[in-house]
């Protein structure tokens, strides 16, 4: 393994190292709030819509066994419900339940503060340069839209 003699690492190793600093700051922030990492990650994913098993396996990168105690695990606890497909009478849907939706919201708002703190020595400028460059990379790979920008208005 080579390392920059004046400290500096490249985009593989930034981007990867970036990913566990990301990760470690939402399991930390679940764990606050009584979730898994991802029952956290299920919750946000569904504050945009209610999604078909097979869309949320494949949103979340999960195998069916997998999603179905996540989902089995969140429903007992409240925070989310199965309702029929009006599309495919065969298939459920997952969605929040009010108690999950206010859940969601709160972990949400609160992962995102923690997150903007990671960048809280950059200038508006420098974060500009950041959120473009990584929004090319999430565009050019396809990455679905499933953890929006925060609302910063309110």
């Amino acid at each position: 393994m080579s390392k920059n003699a004046d400290g500096r690492i490249g985009a593989v190793a930034a981007l990867v190292r970036s990913t566990f600093l990301v990760n470690a700051v939402y399991v930390e922030s679940a764990r606050e709030y009584g979730l898994t990492q991802q029952q956290g990650q299920l919750l946000c994913v569904l504050m945009a819509q209610p999604y078909g098993m097979t869309e949320l396996g494949a949103t979340l990168g999960l195998a069916k066994s997998s999603l179905t105690g996540l989902v089995d695990r969140t429903e007992r606890n409240g925070l989310v419900r199965r309702k029929p497909d009006p599309q495919d009478s065969r298939a459920v849907r997952v969605a929040l339940t009010t108690q999950g939706a206010t859940l969601a919201e709160e972990f949400y708002a609160e992962t995102c503060r923690r997150v903007e703190e990671l960048t809280s020595g950059f200038s508006p400028a420098e974060r500009d340069a950041l959120a473009a460059l990584l929004g090319r990379v999430v565009a050019d790979n396809k990455v679905p839209s499933v953890f929006m920008e925060p609302d910063l208005t309110h």
